[in-house]
């Protein structure tokens, strides 16, 4: 598991184990030609990297039409063969809502509780979310199929193919078998027995399994005439038999010749045979909690009634298998696989040993057939050690190391497994079933490690499986859930995702807003929407940068873009550019502190659109409306000195009409005062001149000193 190493001093999180020395490798596909010149490695998304490969120029220096490079994505391996990766996002995407409600009762079962001192009744209650969390998760990983179930349809089918069935599947039932269902002690070993018979299809890829002999027989049996013949067909039957598939065993003897109808009348005793051991197979005690109706045995909920019923069932086999009519019984191979059966039955050692294949299954065989009353973890552990003595692995599979863990009590290995067999999505919400039911994993994965900077093994898990899910841009959007649920760093942590994540995306960056009002980050929101704003400013979006500016209410900002703004005051431009200065202008509004606010931009705005209408020679309202405007700026106190010369410069042509003046004398004095005051402001030090051409100011004095005369004239 992520944490200190017993005989390390290191401190490393994760200990190097001999394993991992071997590197593994992984192929790069390019159509570059050798000699490849150098590399570039960066990571891509999720657990790919990104390799930029460049090819070498020619000796002689001429540029040939392969030369250049290449970019390439090599995916890393850590993931499930077994799961792809649209699957594995459906299983991230479907995992959130069990886990969040989980977490919300939990938070509402730790407040009750430290009010009432009666805890029992929380606890009660914490058993049924544990088991409704767990069977959310379960149906989740697929629908539960058993592989080995019969199919009517077909007298020769042995077995039906189900639903695919996953590692990952079979992992989460073994951790709900043991840690999930509270009074689940008493039948636990039929509990496992039913496991395998769903998953016994997962070892055969590694090892030979019941399963795997059953699949190879199932091919031969279309070709079998007589089936009893075959010693396979009584071998398979007894490997089936010793771990418990009765309903596959009780098909395959009534395949046996002796049931045809023209054999009846002189293999009568062997047919009996044949058929007192399938009553005797079918009639075979079960202890569990319920019975599926395709399920063959008899079922006990009891402990005392199974016993009677157990003692009662081996001494009608005892009475079988000392019975005079197997000397009546003429086929050898008859004779002999019934009796080899029923010495399964009896739990003879080495009949059980011959029988299975691997571990597991001669353990679930001693469990079934003799220590069917095993009880406690203590008792099933040393079970199991004495099993793979009997038959070693060279390679154990992770499924096989999880069951070892789970059976000798330990946490850290269990732990330690899932995370190395299935991933970090296993270790975050299994954690929840594995301190269910014991103190002990309570205290050992909330206790605050000092080496891993202060936080819990489950905080750290949580955390490894929410950057997991950061990585990758169609997840990242989940983590926060689990963030959140880490009290240490989970906070922090998620304030850097969320400001780390692109703007340049509309819907993401409103799902990003989004998680910030959720979780009451004001200040976040704050930042990601500046970001947004400057990022949109940047790239010629303007309107939408002032857009999420103003969101922020970033003043800073808006104000340095409102002295843009100001910038353009007196300067010639094209009508394009006057609509998106216009445009600029309505969505800053009018409340910039800068320069007396943008008041004065409303109202220039105004002027320069009445003056853009105004037409040499003819005296019409937009003209009227460009002197009113000019004189309105003129005295409005919030105009800025600086403009005015560039004002009266843009009205030279109301000022030099033709037809009559457009001022009478009271305006042009005003004009003339307001140019007299800006001689005057820039002798000082600290004046701001705005651009304007050199011949301005004599220009415009000349246009007004021509229009007060002609004003005078004509009044």
């Amino acid at each position: 598991m992520p944490g200190v190493s017993s005989d390390s001093g290191t401190g490393a999180l994760v200990p190097l184990s001999p394993e991992s020395q071997d590197a593994p490798i992984y192929p790069l596909h390019h159509g570059l030609k050798s000699p490849i010149s150098r590399l570039s490695i960066s990571w891509s998304r999720g657990n790919s990297l990104r390799v930029s490969v460049f090819a070498a120029s020619s000796a002689d220096g001429s540029v040939e039409e392969e030369t250049g490079g290449e970019v390439v994505e090599v995916k890393l391996g850590g993931g499930d063969g077994e799961i792809s990766d649209a699957r594995w996002r459906r299983i991230a995407y479907g995992s959130v809502s069990p886990f969040a409600l989980l977490q919300s009762r939990k938070n509402a079962a730790s407040s009750l509780s430290k009010m009432s001192m009666n805890s029992s009744s929380y606890d009660v209650d914490w058993w049924g979310y544990i088991m409704e969390y767990s069977k959310e998760i379960s149906a989740l990983l697929g629908n539960q199929k058993s592989p080995s179930g019969p199919v009517i349809d077909d007298p020769k089918s042995v077995i039906s193919k189900g639903e695919e069935t996953t590692s990952l599947k079979a992992a989460w039932e073994l951790l709900e078998m043991f840690y999930a269902e509270e009074p689940s002690q008493s039948w636990l070993p039929e509990r496992l027995v039913d496991w395998l018979a769903d998953y016994d299809n997962l070892f055969s890829r590694t090892h030979p399994t019941v399963h795997s002999k059953l699949v190879d027989f199932q091919k031969e049996l279309v070709n079998l005439q007589v089936v009893e013949d075959d010693p396979k067909y009584w071998e398979v039957m007894s490997s089936a038999l010793a771990v418990g598939w009765l309903d596959i065993v009780v098909k395959m003897l009534r395949l046996h010749g002796s049931y045809q109808l023209d054999q009846l009348s002189h293999r009568e005793t062997e047919n009996g045979l044949v058929e007192a051991v399938a009553v005797l197979i079918s009639k075979m005690p079960r202890l569990c909690l319920e019975q599926e109706a395709v399920k063959l045995g008899e079922c006990f909920k009891a402990k005392p009634d199974f016993t009677k019923a157990w003692e009662k069932w081996r001494a009608q086999i005892n009475k079988l298998d000392s019975s005079a009519f197997w000397f009546q019984c003429a086929h050898q191979q008859t004779r002999e696989g019934l009796r080899s059966m029923l010495q399964v039955m009896l739990g003879n050692a080495n009949s059980l040993c011959a029988a299975t294949c691997h571990w597991i299954e001669l353990y679930v065989s001693h469990l079934l057939y003799i220590r069917p009353f095993t009880v406690g973890l203590e008792s099933m552990y040393s079970l199991a050690q004495k099993c793979i003595q009997l038959k070693p692995i060279t390679s154990a599979d992770r499924l096989m190391r999880l069951i070892i863990g789970i059976l000798g009590e330990n946490t850290e290995v269990v732990l330690a497994e899932c995370s190395k067999g299935f991933g970090p999505w296993m270790v975050s919400h299994a954690i929840e079933l594995l301190t269910a039911g014991s103190d002990h994993a309570d205290m050992l994965l909330h206790e605050e490690c000092q080496n891993l900077g202060g936080i819990s093994i489950e905080e750290l898990h949580r955390l490894v499986y929410a950057q997991v899910l950061s990585s990758h841009p169609l997840t990242w959007q989940i983590a926060p859930i689990y963030l959140t649920s880490c009290m240490k760093l989970g906070m922090v942590l998620l304030q850097i995702l969320l400001c780390k994540q692109p703007v340049q995306h509309n819907q993401l960056l409103l799902k990003n807003i989004e998680i910030c009002r959720l979780y009451e980050l004001d200040s976040i929101t704050s930042n990601i929407m500046k970001i947004a704003g400057v990022f949109n400013w940047k790239h010629g979006r303007k309107g939408c940068g002032v857009f999420w500016l103003q969101q922020a209410r970033d003043e800073f900002r808006l104000n340095r873009i409102a002295q843009q703004l100001f910038d353009s005051v007196g300067k010639t431009i094209s009508d394009e550019s006057f609509k998106q200065w216009e445009g600029l202008i309505q969505l800053l509004g009018s409340e910039s502190r800068t320069a007396g606010g943008l008041e004065f931009l409303h109202k220039y705005r105004d002027f320069k659109k009445s003056l853009q209408q105004v037409h040499d020679g003819k005296a019409t309202d937009a003209t009227r409306q460009a002197v009113e405007s000019l004189i309105l700026l003129m005295k409005n106190p919030s105009t800025p000195q600086r403009f005015w010369l560039s004002l009266l410069y843009d009205s030279l042509k109301l000022l030099n009409w033709k037809d009559r003046p457009l001022f009478n004398v009271s305006q042009t004095n005003l004009l003339l005062n307001k140019l007299q005051e800006l001689s005057m402001a820039r002798l000082r030090p600290d004046f701001i001149e705005a651009e304007s051409p050199p011949q301005a100011l004599n220009s415009v004095r000349l246009a007004l000193a021509t229009n007060l005369g002609r004003a005078i004239l004509e009044e």
